[in-house]
Protein backbone atom coordinates (compact mmCIF):
# COMPACT_ATOMS: atom_id res chain seq x y z
CA UNK A 1 0.00 0.00 0.00
CA UNK A 2 0.97 3.62 -1.16
CA UNK A 3 1.95 5.50 1.97
CA UNK A 4 0.02 8.85 2.03
CA UNK A 5 2.78 11.80 0.14
CA UNK A 6 2.31 15.67 0.72
CA UNK A 7 0.19 15.84 -2.91
CA UNK A 8 -2.64 18.31 -2.96
CA UNK A 9 -3.72 18.59 -6.37
CA UNK A 10 -4.16 15.02 -6.92
CA UNK A 11 -7.67 13.85 -6.46
CA UNK A 12 -9.17 17.63 -5.37
CA UNK A 13 -11.18 19.46 -7.19
CA UNK A 14 -8.82 21.21 -10.30
CA UNK A 15 -8.44 25.13 -10.15
CA UNK A 16 -6.75 26.78 -13.38
CA UNK A 17 -3.94 29.30 -12.41
CA UNK A 18 -3.01 31.36 -16.02
CA UNK A 19 -0.41 33.05 -14.60
CA UNK A 20 3.10 31.80 -13.53
CA UNK A 21 2.90 29.87 -10.49
CA UNK A 22 5.60 27.07 -9.87
CA UNK A 23 4.38 26.73 -6.45
CA UNK A 24 2.26 24.44 -8.40
CA UNK A 25 4.37 21.83 -8.68
CA UNK A 26 4.69 19.25 -6.43
CA UNK A 27 6.33 15.94 -6.13
CA UNK A 28 6.47 12.36 -4.32
CA UNK A 29 9.26 9.62 -3.69
CA UNK A 30 11.10 7.54 -5.96
CA UNK A 31 11.08 4.30 -4.51
CA UNK A 32 13.48 3.24 -7.58
CA UNK A 33 16.39 5.94 -6.89
CA UNK A 34 18.86 3.02 -7.57
CA UNK A 35 17.82 2.20 -11.06
CA UNK A 36 18.47 4.97 -13.91
CA UNK A 37 15.33 5.47 -16.41
CA UNK A 38 13.79 8.18 -18.09
CA UNK A 39 10.61 9.61 -17.49
CA UNK A 40 9.09 11.63 -20.23
CA UNK A 41 6.30 14.05 -20.60
CA UNK A 42 4.77 15.32 -23.74
CA UNK A 43 2.33 18.59 -23.78
CA UNK A 44 1.51 19.11 -26.76
CA UNK A 45 -1.34 22.40 -26.28
CA UNK A 46 1.28 24.63 -24.62
CA UNK A 47 0.71 28.23 -24.84
CA UNK A 48 2.04 31.20 -23.75
CA UNK A 49 2.25 34.97 -24.52
CA UNK A 50 4.64 36.72 -26.35
CA UNK A 51 6.38 39.38 -24.28
CA UNK A 52 5.73 42.20 -26.63
CA UNK A 53 3.22 41.92 -29.09
CA UNK A 54 1.16 39.94 -26.63
CA UNK A 55 -0.27 37.49 -29.06
CA UNK A 56 -0.61 33.71 -28.50
CA UNK A 57 2.36 31.19 -29.02
CA UNK A 58 1.22 27.58 -29.27
CA UNK A 59 4.08 24.72 -28.94
CA UNK A 60 4.75 20.89 -27.28
CA UNK A 61 6.98 21.14 -24.41
CA UNK A 62 9.11 17.72 -24.44
CA UNK A 63 10.51 17.28 -20.75
CA UNK A 64 12.64 13.86 -20.27
CA UNK A 65 14.33 13.59 -17.09
CA UNK A 66 16.33 10.58 -14.56
CA UNK A 67 14.76 11.05 -11.42
CA UNK A 68 16.91 10.66 -8.35
CA UNK A 69 14.81 11.00 -4.95
CA UNK A 70 11.95 12.03 -6.50
CA UNK A 71 9.26 12.46 -9.74
CA UNK A 72 7.18 15.09 -10.65
CA UNK A 73 3.56 14.55 -9.73
CA UNK A 74 1.74 14.63 -13.03
CA UNK A 75 -1.28 16.19 -12.28
CA UNK A 76 0.48 19.33 -10.53
CA UNK A 77 2.68 19.65 -13.71
CA UNK A 78 -0.23 19.79 -16.04
CA UNK A 79 -1.97 22.67 -13.78
CA UNK A 80 1.84 24.48 -13.87
CA UNK A 81 2.07 24.13 -17.72
CA UNK A 82 -1.11 25.75 -18.09
CA UNK A 83 0.00 28.78 -15.77
CA UNK A 84 1.98 30.02 -18.25
CA UNK A 85 -1.28 30.87 -20.58
CA UNK A 86 -0.96 34.28 -19.57
CA UNK A 87 2.87 34.93 -19.14
CA UNK A 88 4.78 36.86 -21.17
CA UNK A 89 8.17 35.06 -22.21
CA UNK A 90 10.41 34.48 -25.40
CA UNK A 91 10.43 30.43 -26.23
CA UNK A 92 14.00 30.39 -25.16
CA UNK A 93 13.16 31.75 -21.55
CA UNK A 94 10.62 29.24 -21.61
CA UNK A 95 12.12 26.18 -21.70
CA UNK A 96 14.64 27.10 -19.48
CA UNK A 97 12.55 28.30 -16.60
CA UNK A 98 10.41 25.10 -17.08
CA UNK A 99 13.70 23.13 -16.46
CA UNK A 100 15.30 25.53 -13.43
CA UNK A 101 11.88 25.09 -11.86
CA UNK A 102 11.89 21.51 -12.12
CA UNK A 103 15.66 21.03 -10.94
CA UNK A 104 14.84 22.83 -7.86
CA UNK A 105 11.54 20.86 -7.41
CA UNK A 106 13.31 17.44 -8.01
CA UNK A 107 17.24 17.41 -8.20
CA UNK A 108 17.16 15.19 -11.13
CA UNK A 109 20.27 13.28 -11.96
CA UNK A 110 19.34 14.55 -15.53
CA UNK A 111 16.74 16.91 -17.22
CA UNK A 112 16.22 17.85 -21.29
CA UNK A 113 13.14 20.37 -21.98
CA UNK A 114 12.86 20.99 -25.42
CA UNK A 115 9.98 23.21 -27.27
CA UNK A 116 8.52 22.94 -30.62
CA UNK A 117 6.51 25.70 -31.28
CA UNK A 118 4.40 26.73 -33.75
CA UNK A 119 5.52 29.50 -36.72
CA UNK A 120 4.40 32.83 -36.76
CA UNK A 121 5.62 35.06 -39.37
CA UNK A 122 6.75 31.82 -40.84
CA UNK A 123 9.55 31.12 -38.71
CA UNK A 124 8.94 28.47 -35.95
CA UNK A 125 11.78 28.22 -33.13
CA UNK A 126 12.33 25.06 -30.88
CA UNK A 127 14.97 25.85 -28.28
CA UNK A 128 16.45 22.66 -25.96
CA UNK A 129 18.33 22.96 -22.97
CA UNK A 130 19.26 20.10 -20.30
CA UNK A 131 21.33 19.32 -17.40
CA UNK A 132 23.43 16.79 -15.82
CA UNK A 133 23.59 16.81 -11.89
CA UNK A 134 27.48 17.89 -11.73
CA UNK A 135 30.20 15.98 -10.42
CA UNK A 136 28.27 12.76 -11.74
CA UNK A 137 28.37 10.85 -14.80
CA UNK A 138 24.98 12.30 -15.78
CA UNK A 139 27.19 16.00 -16.18
CA UNK A 140 28.87 14.29 -19.20
CA UNK A 141 25.45 12.73 -20.88
CA UNK A 142 24.21 16.37 -20.53
CA UNK A 143 27.37 17.73 -23.04
CA UNK A 144 26.96 15.12 -25.28
CA UNK A 145 23.55 15.36 -25.73
CA UNK A 146 23.79 19.24 -26.25
CA UNK A 147 27.05 18.48 -28.50
CA UNK A 148 24.80 16.54 -30.64
CA UNK A 149 20.89 17.51 -30.04
CA UNK A 150 19.39 17.73 -33.56
CA UNK A 151 22.18 16.09 -35.45
CA UNK A 152 18.88 14.88 -36.93
CA UNK A 153 15.74 17.61 -36.80
CA UNK A 154 12.37 15.66 -37.89
CA UNK A 155 10.62 16.51 -41.08
CA UNK A 156 8.47 19.33 -40.92
CA UNK A 157 5.14 19.44 -42.70
CA UNK A 158 3.20 21.57 -40.97
CA UNK A 159 4.50 23.49 -38.52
Amino acid sequence: MREKEDLTKLGNKTEYKTEYDPSILEAFSNKHPGNDYFVKFNCPEFTTLCPITGQPDFGNIIISYVPDGKLVESKSLKLYMVSFRNNGDFHEDVVNIIMKDLIKLLDPKYIEVWGKFLPRGGLSIDPYCNYGKPGTRWEQVAWDRMRNHDMLPEKVDNR
